[in-house]
């Protein structure tokens, strides 16, 4: 859903990886056709809800934890979680939730709104615990458990987003025993022998970093225990490999893959290729001045860059539309703002300032102080060239190399210099949170609700020192504006859509404006599965929408193997009723398991501290345009 936070303090990292795909283990607990193997390319940051921060963190807690409410698989209204119903007071000053009787987590232990005020009270009084769900609690004063299913938030003000509380309600009974000095650090992944106690679909049983993490099917789940009996998520280092393994036949499913390698599977006997319209955008960020959440300045960032015009000139020397078409094959739209054109009611379109207009780019250049000299290149007050350091990602994404090629060369063509790197992850996230970079190239996947996305861009969530170690938070630029602010917390307590959505595209106008991020483009969200095997992926929203990796569980509740009661599907094409529930309850039978012998080929360790020095011969853009 999001780029990755991480704490800065607990320094270098080593992972181990293979050079070629890492395969995983045969499960001795499951049947033939029992086990769905999913390929992705980035490995999660962690399984901590109060620490990880990547999508497929993200991914992970939504298996195994419930919300009080849903977005629906159809058209992301607001259905049933783990609350039933609920309401907003009269003076619109309280809500109260009503808890599901009867559930209970893994463990057999109920589920009560003992639970939910636990998990509340320790976002609003933790400093970790508050980060990642800042945006949805802030205006919230106070929660109580009125009775054991009866679940009420007081807040300050009436506010629109109390009904999409995107925060996983976790089980007191456990995570009571991990004190605020732990959290940081607990790493919360289950084992074979000690399950992750939640109340979602799916649970981690294991998990090897970089290599695979496995998931065992909930039998105490709600809508029912899921059809399919394990879930294993296997890590490619290279999307090539992952279109090859899914050919194969040695995963069922795979995400994220490039234009190139979905084009090649789409016409693959037994294979069905997605093309979904996407919640996520790629973009650049700037450092526009990292500074603690007081303001104390950190970091090396360059001056420049601090410079509203720089940051335009730099937007204005890219041609989005080109570079989208080469890249993403027409599988994608150029991007503007950071709210995607998916949310057309939210949307801001057209925008003004993302027009491609190089001659526009040098006058701003010009003006902020930075001539172009002799040899092409730009200098800066100082006399020195204007070169910037600028990071892009070795994992999790199959385009990034390309997207910082073809930046390199628009930003030659406009006299500025940058000195590349493809680092890891956790590089980047160590880089940002520290703000020793000028810029990077990253992506975000926006929720339904704009309140969590525009958040990242106020002051209150730029890192914080506690202890003598910095922590990073959501503020990946260090954007700080106090106008800015005062919109985000106005659309956050207006209850009017129509207004809202106002202030929505206002903001949306000044992020452009001020440029802390320059977004590239919206890819399509690229999958492709072995219908052959198993049916039952649910497209969210219904009309080309995601089929993994959603805002919810729809196709971990649904997904189920081919057999004669269950035939092959030619599409993601199963639906849900209104109140969130499966309209058709899946099957389990035979069918060909894709989990194969463990096997390491050409294992290598890497040093997270040590980037991938990326050296390019320099290029004009029009060289990429050919």
């Amino acid at each position: 859903m999001n780029p990755i936070r991480k704490v800065i303090a607990l320094g270098l990292v080593s992972a181990t990886a293979s050079a070629l795909a890492v395969l995983a283990p045969a499960a001795a607990s499951a049947e033939e056709g029992d086990i769905f193997t999913l390929g992705i390319l980035s490995d999660i940051d962690s399984a901590n809800p109060f620490v990880g921060y990547s999508g497929s963190a993200y991914e992970v807690f939504q298996m195994e934890y419930l919300t009080l409410t849903q977005y629906a698989a159809d058209d992301f209204t607001i259905v049933p979680g783990l609350a039933e119903s609920w309401e907003e007071a009269p003076d619109q000053m309280s809500w109260t939730y009503n808890i599901r009787p009867g559930m209970v987590w893994s463990d057999g232990t109920p589920i009560t709104a003992n639970d939910a005020a636990y998990t509340f009270n320790r976002i609003l009084n933790g400093k970790q615990e508050s980060v990642n769900y800042y945006a949805y609690t802030s205006n919230i004063t106070s929660v109580e458990a009125v009775d054991d299913l009866i679940f009420r938030i007081n807040v300050d003000k009436p506010s629109p987003i109390m009904e999409r509380l995107y925060v996983y309600i976790l089980p007191e009974h456990i995570w009571s025993g991990i004190d605020k000095k732990e959290i940081a650090t607990f790493e919360n992944e289950g084992t074979p022998e000690a399950p992750i106690v939640g109340s979602g679909p799916y649970l981690m049983i294991e998990r090897r970093p970089g290599q695979f993490i496995r998931f065992a099917a909930n039998p105490e789940y709600f809508r029912g225990e899921p059809a399919v009996k394990e879930v294993v998520w296997r890590i490619f280092l290279n999307v090539d490999a992952m279109g090859e393994a899914l050919k194969k036949g040695e995963i069922d499913a795979a995400t994220d893959l490039s234009a190139t390698v979905w084009s090649n599977l789409k016409d693959t006997p037994g294979i069905t290729a997605v093309a979904s319209e996407n919640t996520y955008f790629n973009h650049i960020a700037f450092n526009t001045g990292a500074a603690l959440v007081d303001g104390t300045p950190i970091g090396d960032g360059n001056p420049a860059v601090r410079d509203a015009r720089v940051r335009r000139a730099l937007s204005l020397a890219i041609d989005r539309e080109a570079m989208t078409e080469r890249l993403l094959q027409g599988l994608g739209t150029p991007g503007s703002t950071v709210i995607p054109p998916m949310y057309a009611d939210l949307h801001l379109s057209p925008a003004s300032g993302v027009e491609y207009d190089p001659a526009l780019a040098g006058q701003l250049l010009d003006e902020a102080g930075y001539p172009l000299g002799p040899d092409g290149v730009r200098v800066g007050p100082d006399g020195q060239p204007l070169t910037l350091r600028f990071f892009g990602r070795s994992d999790g994404d199959a385009d990034s190399e390309k997207i910082v090629e073809y930046i390199q060369a628009y930003f030659a063509d406009v006299g500025v210099t940058l000195e590349t790197n493809l680092v890891s992850t956790d590089v980047i996230i160590t880089k940002y949170g520290e703000g020793k970079y000028d810029l990077y190239e990253w992506g975000w996947g926006v929720e339904p609700d704009p309140n969590y996305m525009l958040s990242a861009f106020t002051c209150a969530n730029r890192s914080y020192e506690d202890e003598g170690a910095i922590y990073s938070t959501l503020s990946d630029s260090f954007y700080c504006n106090e106008e800015y602010d005062a919109l985000w917390e106005e659309q956050s307590t207006e209850t009017d859509s129509v207004r809202r959505a106002e202030i929505v595209r206002q903001m949306q106008q000044m992020l452009i404006d001020d440029m802390p991020y320059l977004v590239l483009y919206y890819p399509d969200q690229l999958s492709a599965y072995r219908s052959d095997r198993f049916t039952g992926l649910v497209s969210q929203p219904k009309e080309n929408g995601a089929i993994l990796f959603q805002y919810g569980t729809w196709t971990w509740d649904a997904l189920a193997p081919v057999t004669a009661e269950a035939p092959a599907s030619e599409g993601a094409s199963a639906s849900t009723s209104g109140d969130g529930s499966s309209a058709s309850t899946p099957t389990s039978g035979s069918g060909s398991s894709s989990t194969l012998p463990f096997i390491i080929i050409g294992v290598f360790v890497v040093a997270i501290g040590v980037g991938v020095g990326l050296i390019l011969r320099r290029r004009s853009s029009a060289d990429l345009r050919e």
